[in-house]
């Protein structure tokens, strides 16, 4: 059997295994139970949270065989077809792929067709935010008024980008990102199932990098099953996917906060010589002084924190205020945008944490301008209830007021650099503008370009199409010029056969012509017709009737009894020969002896020998009988 990811294994099959969108399953439930269901729907959220799931579960809730209902069976021929994405009548479509005009024409055409199992037609059109906007303009009016049996579902990750227009039109559904807790549940319950023993820290790391994402844990979660055998634990996931450990990061703010720089800078080569990049160690610091912030505001909820509030120690949290907890967290976000353009990333990461060295005494240029607020308030109020003979509380105040001073030189100067940064940063952002309207003016060149190029070559097709037309009209006047002389030629030639024909024929009738006046010259002669007067027959026959020259030629004797002419064939002859030309062999006989009286055909007697004995044979004496009667009919 096919190995199938968790992902897919876990999809859920009914509404009450859809977690994290309660609002969502509470909301189509009900307008089922209610049989208010919409024509189109638009749902909407982060990746990975179940829209499509959603999706399908809705098409299986309608056309269910005991449906529509919240609940569907699953075991029937329609909700094992959608399960597993055969069925005919719910079609799934990729907007990305499938986002011009044409693609939205076809389903337009499809649309006027009803089911051909189900109750509904059901579209779903995931990633819709990628159709082109004439797309959205042809989907409009199918989606205002559909007919009763359609319905359409649409699931983007960037509603922005579907128009007003589609989502006035359409139910919205927002669909949240899932809290750790129930992520985490979800990943136990799949490591239950696949006899897996896994760590609950490791089963919430999975699931805060997830990030809400129910897809994203549960591949993540494949992963890490594949390189943890039969136990997951944290330090696997640490060891083989390069991860800064919560136990690290608190070593080097302890070694922090006790000055000893030497020990955080061997432990950040450890680091970073065990394969982890500095993008990384950057990202990790950057989430732990969020944490910190978060835990000085009192906030200990996990799902908001990422890590579990007893993994990091109460001293070091009360070792920075939350002003140098921000500046902390201000910094590692400047860095990792800053990295992009430095030297190398490991110099950035080092002198960012050199910096943590201070952030004891780092303060922010407001609290410093409180701080001599307060002092101005402070002299001014000692100075009015002060004596005269106090020199050194004067003296002490001056050395106070330059620290001040100096204190307002060092908050100008960060101001400054900050400003310098600022204004870096927006040059660069302005190269990359302007770096950005050059590619696009020479990609709009190059389109138009391609645009002259494909003018051009349709032009050339245009013309050799032309031209092949012309040569085309050409052959075809050819070709007509030559039927005509072929039927001229053909014409010709009847016109010369006719003629021939015309004259055989009268040479025919001046031959017969002749052949009668001999016929009548014989037969005032001899008066009587004999069988050396059947060749003449024959030749006169033999091109028009070939079956009469054969049956003349058959004739045995000729004999005169009564003033009956008799002709004689033999028994093997064919008798259905001499039955269908008998009248042409009369008009012959007629015709070159001029004999006009009876005439009678008769079977010569054979008679075989057989143990010496001769008698006559009765098929000889039926078939004489037959033909006698036949001929006596006809005469």
């Amino acid at each position: 059997m096919a190995y199938e990811v968790t992902a897919t294994k876990k999809r859920p099959q009914n509404f009450d295994s859809l977690v994290g969108q309660e609002f969502v399953v509470s909301t189509i439930k009900n307008s089922i139970e209610a049989n208010r269901i919409a024509h189109a729907y638009l749902f909407c959220g982060p990746r990975g949270v179940g829209k499509t799931s959603s999706a399908r579960l809705l098409a299986k809730a309608l056309n269910c065989e005991h449906g529509p209902t919240p609940t569907p069976c699953g075991k029937c021929e329609l909700c094992v077809e959608i399960t597993k994405g055969n069925c005919s009548d719910v079609i799934e479509i990729d907007g990305a792929s499938n986002n011009s005009v044409d693609d939205i024409r076809n389903i337009k055409e499809e649309v006027r067709f009803k089911p051909q199992k189900g109750r509904y037609k059901i579209y779903i059109i995931d990633e819709v935010h990628m159709l082109s906007k004439s797309a959205f303009n042809a989907l409009l009016k199918t989606i205002e008024e559909p007919p009763s049996y359609t319905i359409f579902i649409f699931a983007t990750t960037e509603t922005q980008k579907v128009p007003a227009t589609i989502r006035s039109r359409c139910q919205q559904f927002h669909f949240q990102l899932i809290n750790i807790e129930t992520i985490s549940k979800c990943l136990l319950s799949a490591a239950k199932d696949l006899q897996i023993e896994a760590d609950e820290d490791a089963i919430f790391w999975i699931a805060k990098e997830a990030t809400g994402s129910m897809r994203d844990a549960y591949t993540l979660f494949d992963q890490v099953v594949s390189f943890s055998k039969d136990h997951i634990t944290l330090e696997k996931i640490k060891d083989k996917l390069g991860l800064i450990g919560i136990e690290q990061i608190n070593n080097i703010f302890t070694f922090l906060i006790k000055k000893e720089m030497e020990k955080v800078l061997l432990e950040i080569n450890i680091m970073l010589s065990s394969g982890i990049s500095v993008e990384q160690c950057i990202k990790d610091f950057a989430s732990y002084f969020r944490t910190l912030l978060l835990l000085k505001q009192n906030i200990n909820d996990p799902n908001i924190l990422g890590i579990q509030v007893k993994d990091v120690p109460e001293f070091i949290v009360e070792a920075y205020t939350s002003e140098q907890l921000s500046a902390g967290l201000e910094l590692f976000i400047n860095l990792f945008r800053d990295i992009k353009y430095s030297i190398d990333p490991r110099f950035e990461l080092e002198l960012a944490i050199n910096k943590l060295e201070n952030l004891t005494y780092l303060s922010s240029p407001i609290t410093i301008i409180k701080q001599i607020e307060k002092l101005k308030e402070d002299i001014i109020y000692e100075s009015n209830n002060s004596t005269p003979s106090s020199n050194l509380k004067e003296d002490k105040k001056q050395v106070e007021l330059q620290k001040q001073a100096e204190l307002q030189k060092q908050a100008e100067l960060q101001k400054q650099a900050e400003l310098q940064k600022q204004a870096e940063l927006q040059k660069q952002a302005e190269l990359q503008k302007q770096t950005e309207l050059q590619k696009q003016v020479e990609l709009q060149k190059q389109v138009e370009l391609q645009k002259q190029v494909e003018l051009q070559k349709q032009a050339e097709l245009q013309k050799q199409a032309e031209l092949q037309k012309q040569a085309e009209l050409q052959k075809q006047a050819e070709l007509q010029k030559q039927a005509e002389l072929q039927k001229q030629a053909e014409l010709q030639k009847q016109a010369e056969l006719a003629k021939s024909k015309i004259i055989a024929e009268q040479q025919k009738t001046e031959m017969h012509a002749l052949q009668r006046q001999n016929t009548t010259q014989a037969n005032e002669n001899n008066g009587l017709f004999t069988i050396e007067k059947l060749p003449l027959i024959i030749d006169l026959m033999k091109n028009k009737y070939i079956n009469v020259s054969a049956a003349c030629q058959k004739i045995s004797k000729v004999e005169n009894k009564n003033n009956v002419l008799i002709l004689y064939t033999p028994v093997n002859f064919s008798l259905t020969i001499i039955k269908e030309n008998e009248k042409i062999v009369r008009a012959a006989i007629n015709r070159i002896c001029g004999y006009a009286g009876p005439i009678k055909f008769e079977l010569e007697q054979v008679q075989p020998k057989v143990q010496n004995e001769i008698y006559n044979d009765p098929f000889v004496e039926e078939t004489r009988k037959m033909f006698r009667g036949k001929i006596e009919e006809v005469d």
